[in-house]
């Protein structure tokens, strides 16, 4: 299932905060994909966060131009390639408008960024501290996103592109369903990648997504706007039921 959109009725401000985000990943993006290989290498290096730094506390080389604990933020604006932006990306447009609406501007960037922090600290002491390869991308942060939009609308609607072998449908499911069979799919994944890598699970920090996701269903309590999230459930409620009617 792949989402490509929702239902906004209710979401009322500009999400401005979202849009940055995604312009900022876009823009690093293009970034890396105009440096030569070697190049690109160290940026990645110093850049994305490397597991054993964090634990050790010691900066491998190449050196980063900072406290290595600051990667832990630059790393969410890092990718690895086309799909892996693009799949971000498209989960972010999709969710992060509603979660800002009923968050508000500076409250969303604050809460994506613990979400992002959350996400890496998961992946980091349940996957392997002692890991040399760099983390990168802003999956983690988007997954607390997604845990937000989870607790805050379980029932607002997505459309979802099923793709069944040559069967291609739209439907419309319950963001419970949607975000539910996502994270299911995470922590199954996450499970079995503590065992012997093996291709579908190797490359893929999927313990960050279920630890971006966690961090979101805890801290949305703390940051969201309980009128803001009323008038958006009560706008898409009357808009299903006029339609029954």
């Amino acid at each position: 299932m792949i989402p490509i959109g929702d239902d906004n009725r209710g979401r009322r401000t500009t999400p401005f905060v979202n849009y940055t985000l995604i312009v900022l990943n876009v823009l690093v993006f293009l970034y890396e994909v105009s440096l030569p290989m070697d190049q690109l290498e160290v940026f990645i290096y110093r850049f994305g966060i490397v597991p054993a730094e964090i634990t050790q506390g010691v900066d491998i080389p190449p050196l980063a131009p900072f406290p290595i604990y600051l990667t832990i933020l630059t790393s969410m604006f890092l990718h690895g390639g086309w799909a892996h932006l693009l799949g971000n990306m498209l989960f972010l447009w999709i969710f992060g408008d509603n979660v800002e609406d009923s968050m508000g501007h500076l409250r969303y960037l604050i809460f994506y960024l613990l979400g992002g922090i959350g996400a890496a600290l998961a992946q980091i002491f349940l996957a392997g501290p002692d890991n040399t390869t760099p983390m990168i991308g802003a999956s983690g942060a988007i997954a607390a996103v997604l845990g937000a939009y989870f607790v805050m609308y379980p029932g607002g609607l997505v459309r979802v592109l099923v793709i069944l072998g040559f069967f291609i449908t739209v439907v419309m499911v319950p963001a419970v369903i949607m975000i539910g069979f996502w994270f299911l799919i995470q922590l199954l994944s996450g499970l079995a990648a503590l065992g012997v890598e093996t291709q579908p699970t190797g490359g893929v920090a999927f313990w960050a997504h279920v630890g971006g996701f966690v961090t979101g269903l805890v801290l949305v309590w703390v940051f969201r706007d309980p009128d803001a999230v009323a008038r958006q459930r009560a706008a898409r409620r009357g808009y299903r039921a006029f339609q029954r009617w």
